[in-house]
């Protein structure tokens, strides 16, 4: 895997999972109570034996470049980096990233200089373990230009993706962007080719690309500099590239989600407490999620109640119920909450015992979340200060609000707390 280096799309502004990334960039999303959503791609890339990883991104990449540099760092020993490249301005191109081909195509002069044979494109939002040894192997042993990861896909979800078409020996022939109906059914292809069974194959008879994508280096800088209007690799490049270029499938038949807008990221996060079997699983020794280490201390909890649950480092919860819930590093929870199918990012530091006093004292809410407060269905992000006797339930069922000035907002009925907000005592939501 020396010969292969990763390049991974850090997306735009982030719109669909705003407000979490109004302060950060899409990859620095906490995920599962101490990752972000960029350590599932550099993780899988350092257990496939790629070391040589960039992070392409043009929105708010201050904490992404903070994260990234106290998370990995490779000896001295090895060519091994993981470096983010945030969108620039020059002479030549005065724009931003127009989209994920563009921002490849803007660094292009760079990434030709590397001495390796494939480019592996990934995708920085998305919840998946793979083995990418297996994936460009397939890609040489096909001598394909471009491969991509496709998902087996039932006929119920098959209309929310970008479809694709195979022949006999897996190489890809037709494109279809979200079909309906007649040209649904036109889509359906045999995917025993790819390696299911006869029964998995009748159940799910389409194909839908990950977004993930395996280029021989020649390949990509003929395209990218022969194309200069073509922006999106999954749209225009591949699509046009599949007439004459050899372009194949890569079937990966295991737990993959799009973790790209609010619900999709809550139910995602809330189904890592399932028991005994969850979709994904942190519990992987042989393949671990590698994220920048704290050294917090063990998480200490009073007179507590918690089912279903998963609770980061360092938290001080006293006297509450936690029922299905995901609670990040350094959380603080005050006596009488319940706290039922929701999401606490955490705290990025402690607020000192004497501090806390005071605030209560003074009439101001310390961070972390009050006494008697219910929280339901909701996303808290990090070092929100939640008062007294607070109800965030959504009490109207609300499916989408903007509440940005009292530092809320309702995205598919989940509240969502902004990152650094107030909720003053007795607050109902």
């Amino acid at each position: 895997m020396k010969k292969v280096l990763a390049i991974i799309l850090g997306g735009g502004a982030g719109t669909r999972l705003y407000p979490l990334t109004k302060l950060r960039a899409k990859p620095a999303v906490p995920v599962a109570g101490k990752y972000r959503l960029i350590d599932i791609p550099v993780s899988n890339c350092i257990n496939s034996e790629i070391f040589k990883i960039y992070v392409l991104t043009q929105f708010n990449s201050a904490s992404l470049n903070r994260h990234i540099a106290r998370a990995y760092n490779f000896s001295g020993f090895s060519d091994g980096f993981v470096e983010v490249l945030a969108a620039q301005q020059t002479p030549e191109n005065p724009n931003w990233f127009q989209g994920t081909a563009d921002a490849v195509r803007q660094y292009i002069w760079m990434l030709q200089d590397w001495d390796v044979e494939e480019f592996l494109i990934l995708s920085g939002d998305h919840l998946y373990r793979m083995d990418y040894r297996q994936f460009i192997q397939r890609h040489r042993d096909t001598n394909a230009d471009i491969t991509l990861s496709v998902i087996p896909i039932d006929d119920r979800r098959a209309s929310d993706f970008g479809l694709m078409k195979i022949n006999d020996s897996g190489r890809v022939i037709d494109f279809s962007e979200k079909p309906k109906g007649e040209a649904l059914a036109q889509m359906r292809v045999d995917t025993t080719v790819l390696g299911l069974t006869k029964e998995q194959a009748e159940l799910q008879p389409y194909i839908a690309s990950m977004g993930i994508y395996v280029f021989k280096k020649d390949v990509l800088i003929k395209l990218l500099k022969e194309s200069l209007e073509r922006t999106d690799f999954g749209k225009e490049i591949i699509p046009d590239a599949a007439k004459d270029h050899n372009v194949q499938a890569f079937l990966f038949d295991d737990y993959w989600e799009d973790i790209g807008t609010i619900e999709a990221f809550y139910e995602a996060n809330l189904a890592l407490t399932q028991q005994p079997m969850p979709p994904f699983s942190f519990y992987d020794e042989k393949a671990p999620i590698y994220t920048r280490a704290r050294y917090l201390p063990p998480s200490k909890l009073l007179n507590c109640q918690i089912t279903e649950s998963m609770i980061g480092e360092g938290c001080i919860l006293k006297n509450c119920r936690i029922q299905h819930s995901v609670l990040g590093v350094r959380s603080r929870i005050e006596s009488g909450c319940v706290i039922e199918e929701s999401l606490l990012m955490g705290a990025d530091y402690y607020q000192p015992s004497v501090e806390r006093q005071c605030s209560l004292e003074q009439g101001d809410i310390p961070v972390g979340i009050g006494t008697d407060t219910i929280i339901r269905r909701a996303i808290i992000d990090k070092n929100a200060r939640i008062g007294h006797d607070v109800k965030i339930i959504n009490k109207d069922n609300v499916q989408e609000a903007e509440r940005e000035s009292q530092g809320f907002y309702i995205r598919s009925g989940i509240v969502v707390v902004l990152k650094n907000a107030v909720i003053h005592d007795g607050t109902i939501i």
